[in-house]
């Protein structure tokens, strides 16, 4: 089972954070409350990868069941929130006036 902590432990985790942290001080805005907000942004990360893995377990439509009777389908509610996380990730990047694609490279890594 995937959870945040194994996220947290992978190479893209760590390469990720380490980018943001390394284009805020060559930006000359490293100071503390931009920093935390970096860790907002990797919050965000766990959230839209934990999405992300719920969709590609379960799918993008799920059943569900309240009874013997009253049962069917919906659509997963984890493709909503890969979208609406990803849309906050990029706002949070331009807040902090980093590129999505002025990072230092990230190897993705199997979870």
């Amino acid at each position: 089972m995937l959870t945040a902590d194994k996220i947290k432990k992978t190479k893209a985790y760590k390469s990720i954070r380490q980018s943001l942290l390394d284009q805020l001080e060559c930006g000359g805005n490293d100071l503390p409350h931009f920093k935390d907000l970096v860790e907002d942004y990797m919050k965000m990360y766990v959230i839209k990868e934990l999405a992300s893995h719920d969709v590609q377990t379960r799918g993008t439509f799920v059943e569900w069941s309240n009874s013997e009777t009253q049962y069917g389908s919906k659509k997963n509610d984890s493709v909503d929130q890969v979208l609406k996380t990803n849309a906050q990730m990029l706002k949070l990047l331009d807040r902090l006036g980093i590129k999505p694609d002025a990072g230092f490279g990230v190897d993705d890594e199997e979870m």
